[in-house]
């Protein structure tokens, strides 16, 4: 399974996620909460030792790579987000597919497939330009440490600028599947998937790196606040 790294940019640092975070990670969820009506985002000190918990058991089990979001300036802990869904294709063909574990040593093992979700920011840190940079320093570790064929993005349909920040991105839309699971309000919900292939990325990347060094630019205006998925 891929070994904990930090990735770090102009802004943002994405640092493993540890039980230390927990206050941190607590006080950035509990600025304003009117953003996560689609995105399970701990409320409170309990709920965010049991979120880290529950990332570090998925972590352990190989599912996952969670990070605390970190902003560089100041090294406020701003949100989190993580590689999940990692799936390895070396040894037999299995059916149906499936993600799956690595084929023998799990240490040196990397994916060939990942998806990046459970992303959310604090109030004050949307639109800031921190999230499209978390997302560059993510695609570019998996396609180009890793080398993965595909990485995965989803979203509740009802996410509107969850999924336009996502096709901002370069990803194609997959798809909606219909009536998929229960959103966070208990209703039915549709999920959008979207998928960037290791053909496209540098394409992908010439884009995120033109919107990033826009936004840098005084006059212009960064992209709308609220960026999470689920």
């Amino acid at each position: 399974m891929p070994v904990s790294v930090t990735l770090t940019g102009r802004v943002v640092r994405l640092e493993p996620l540890t039980e230390q975070h927990a206050p941190a990670l607590a006080a950035a969820a509990a600025e304003d909460r009117t953003a996560y009506a689609f995105t399970p985002v701990p409320h409170g000190l309990d709920a965010a030792r049991a979120y880290i918990a529950s990332a570090l058991a998925d972590q352990a089990a190989g599912r996952a790579l969670p990070f605390a979001t970190v902003r560089v300036s100041d090294g406020l802990v701003v949100g989190s987000t993580r590689f999940t869904e990692l799936d390895y294709w070396e040894g037999p063909v299995v059916w149906p597919p499936a993600p799956r574990g690595p084929v023998g040593d799990p240490w040196a093992a990397v994916p060939d497939a990942a998806e990046i979700g459970g992303t959310w920011l604090s109030a004050r840190a949307q639109g800031t330009g921190i999230n499209t940079e978390a997302k560059l320093l993510m695609l570019r570790h998996a396609f180009e440490t890793w080398g993965v064929r595909r990485i995965s993005l989803r979203a509740d349909a009802r996410n509107l600028r969850s999924r336009a920040a996502i096709e901002r991105l370069g990803a194609v839309c997959e798809g909606v599947r219909r009536a998929h699971t229960r959103g966070l309000d208990g209703m039915v919900r549709g999920t959008a998937f979207y998928s960037i292939l290791d053909e496209e990325w540098p394409a992908v990347r010439d884009i995120v790196e033109l919107r990033i060094a826009a936004s840098r630019a005084p006059s212009a205006p960064d992209h709308p606040r609220p960026l999470v998925s689920a």
